[in-house]
């Protein structure tokens, strides 16, 4: 067997061991949408050191569990701290949640994040609903043996982040009054923030906003045939575009400023996109 499909299916085995529950959507949280979980029905958690094998968050401020529960009356997972590839993770440790969340019945992966904007149009604070991605500059993680158990040697891409679920995102916002700003999502390894030079060629490439995770998320979830949407936090500007020295305290502090927005949205898209499933 597979090594990383052997490693997945006893998560998968160890979690049904615990939990009996099956969701609907998976979300993963985001820098500003840490404590989202804490606000939705709970029926139960799982802390990430309790599941054999399960890579564990080591970013300060991530919680490290799986929330289940209902988003008003929609069966949700919530992963309150996601697995980064700069930890040192192998990149098929970094995709293992996402995998395990389609395993465990979740249709749609809704993807959340905080990332640098390097389109002179956006301003921190805005959201940036992903229409494409640029992850060339971190490794695939299909690479290697294909795992036929989850999807085919060779997925379309045409479609990462789902048409009718764009739409969603966009009525929805629209609907709370919301700027929702749109565009392509680059991920790059980090932890470093990009260079004045990076960021150029970030946006010469095409992209709108940059990070460290979320693309590769796509990647596997795509492969194994769920439907995506993804929403950025623009939490500043890319280096070299304003005066103002990068840090992740200043990520941290523009997320929690529009956090009561960002909930606000990502709890209606939830209920909307129930409704078209």
């Amino acid at each position: 067997m597979n090594p990383a499909y052997e490693k997945l299916m006893k998560c998968y085995e160890s979690v049904k061991a615990r939990i009996d529950f099956k969701p609907e959507i998976a979300l993963i949280l985001g820098s500003g949408l840490g404590d989202y979980g804490d606000d939705i029905q709970i029926e139960a958690t799982l802390d990430y050191h309790d599941i054999e094998g399960f890579p564990v968050s080591t970013v300060k401020g991530h919680k490290g569990r799986f929330i289940f529960g209902y988003v008003n009356e929609v069966p949700v997972v919530c992963m309150q701290g996601r697995v980064h590839y700069y930890e040192g993770y192998p990149m098929t440790d970094v995709v293992l949640p996402t995998r395990l969340m389609k395993l465990m019945g979740a249709k749609v992966l809704f993807l959340t994040n905080a990332a640098g904007g390097v389109n002179f149009d956006f301003a921190a604070g805005d959201f940036m609903m992903i229409t494409d991605q640029i992850a060339s500059f971190v490794p695939n993680p299909l690479i290697g043996e294909n795992i036929e158990e989850l999807g085919t040697r060779f997925p379309d891409m045409s479609e990462i982040y789902d048409k009718d679920l764009r739409d969603v995102l966009r009525s929805t916002a629209s609907d709370l009054g919301i700027k929702l700003q749109e565009g392509t999502y680059i991920q790059l390894t980090g932890p470093s923030f990009e260079s004045p030079h990076e960021v150029k060629m970030c946006r010469v490439l095409g992209a709108d906003a940059v990070g460290m995770s979320t693309a590769n998320e796509a990647l596997a979830a795509n492969h194994m045939g769920m439907k995506i949407c993804g929403i950025s936090c623009i939490s500043n500007l890319g280096c070299g575009m304003s005066d103002v020295p990068l840090c992740h305290e200043e990520v941290q502090e523009t997320a929690d400023r529009v956090a009561v927005q960002f909930k606000a949205l990502v709890t209606a898209a939830i209920e909307n996109i129930h409704k078209v499933l």
